[in-house]
């Protein structure tokens, strides 16, 4: 009914009805001192908490020990290369791309029949001195070809078994690594700075005089040794006996 000006609003026939009980962010009720609901409500500390990324240098390092257990299995001649070889001999341990593989040219296909057995993605990339994988997430050169040169059994033979934290494997020599890493130079790609640090760290393992025979008559190998020199990371060649103390 509609009430007049000046008379008293008549009384209501059924009362208002209790507040609701409030209720948390995942809809359950928070009661008093009295018992709990089943679901119990997350701490709002615990709200804005997120996975942390994972360890990119651990995730390349788990794949390497997978792949070259397959290999090792398979019984494929093999030798690690490439940063995670660097890393082996204890160098730098920043790993940032992805695990190299030397293979034989003539094995190419059946290393990557033993790793498509095995679950693994393998496909073939435009370059044609390797071939591609993945594993556990990350990617995996089998090459080939070493700074265009066919790998051989004799740059295999040369290998040094060295663990790869718990898995031992066929690892290439240091002079070997830093040759191909020579030797791939060009006026295109020339980064002086990603393998000085691998120079400096490495240089008391290097076989120098052997450096300079297969690689210093290129004009971009021959420069980045001459940086050595003047860094004093290496003697001059008139006098190259290895690193400098």
């Amino acid at each position: 009914m509609t009430e007049h000006p000046g008379e008293a609003a008549p009384a209501e026939r059924n009362p208002p009805a209790a507040p609701r009980p409030a209720t948390g962010p995942g809809g359950a009720q928070s009661g008093g001192g009295g018992g709990q609901s089943g679901d119990q409500v997350r701490p709002e500390a615990d709200a804005g908490l997120e996975e942390l990324p994972p360890n990119l240098t651990q995730a390349i390092l788990e794949a390497t020990k997978q792949v070259a257990s397959l290999l090792k299995g398979a019984g494929h001649p093999f030798a690690l290369a490439g940063s995670v070889a660097v890393y082996a001999h204890g160098g730098p341990g920043n790993l940032q791309h992805d695990a190299d593989f030397c293979v034989l040219p003539e094995d190419a296909d059946a290393v990557a029949a033993t790793l498509r057995d095995a679950g693994l993605e393998v496909y073939t990339p435009p370059e044609d001195w390797l071939l591609k994988a993945r594993c556990m997430g990350q990617d995996i050169d089998l090459i080939f070809e070493l700074a265009r040169q066919p790998v051989t059994r004799e740059l295999l033979g040369r290998a040094e078994e060295l663990p790869v934290e718990s898995v031992r494997m066929p690892v290439l020599p240091v002079t070997d690594l830093l040759a191909s890493l020579l030797n791939a130079f060009t006026e295109h790609h020339c980064d002086f700075g990603a393998v000085l640090p691998i120079a400096r760290a490495l240089r008391e393992k290097v076989d120098w005089p052997r450096v300079r025979r297969e690689c210093g008559a290129a004009p971009m190998p021959d420069a980045f040794l001459y940086l050595l020199e003047r860094l004093q990371v290496i003697s001059p060649q008139d006098e190259d006996r290895g690193g400098l103390p």
